[in-house]
């Protein structure tokens, strides 16, 4: 994950940034397979937040196993926006990563695609830093102050998601 973050935070615009941590996706993007791509991108963004969802989900198994079952309903918040938001990314249906046919989407406009991308992918590591605050604070009074920072964070993100998609539909 640290590589990651390193790649993303370079000086960089985002359409290289996505360049430079997905594998591949120059190359589609090149060859103008623009479903291809956004699906692959999709499913890398998804996997990101999916690897912070499991972790969270573990962070609740200690909860319980430690007594500290007062937290877990908040916590509880944080995961379902985390599993909405990578189910969402993910099962995207084709007609909506697949606008790239329906709907002329000019250069302009894909560039503001790539970097909303860019953002929710530098959010995940916002994220991933959010879930180590929980797990830093299991056990002590910033507790409360750290689930309610992940909460409002993945919430961010799924409003993210959702502005993306208008781009799209804005477009024409």
């Amino acid at each position: 994950m640290t590589d990651l973050v390193s790649k993303i935070k370079g000086a960089r615009n985002f359409f290289e940034k996505i360049v430079a941590v997905i594998p591949g996706f120059k190359g589609y993007v090149e060859r103008s397979n623009r479903r291809d791509a956004d699906k692959l991108l999709r499913t890398t963004v998804a996997s990101r937040y999916e690897e912070q969802w499991s972790r969270i989900s573990e962070l609740q198994r200690q909860l319980v196993a430690q007594g500290q079952i007062e937290s877990l309903d908040d916590l509880e918040a944080s995961v379902m926006k985390l599993r909405a938001l990578v189910d969402r990314v993910r099962h995207a249906a084709y007609g909506y990563s697949g606008f790239f046919d329906a709907v002329k989407v000019n250069e302009a406009e894909l560039d503001k695609l790539y970097q909303y991308d860019s953002t929710l992918l530098d959010k995940a590591a916002l994220v991933a830093s959010a879930v180590d605050n929980v797990a830093s604070s299991i056990g002590g009074e910033g507790l409360p102050a750290a689930v309610r920072n992940l909460t409002a964070l993945a919430q961010e993100c799924i409003d993210l998601f959702d502005r993306r998609g208008e781009v799209i539909l804005t477009s024409g």
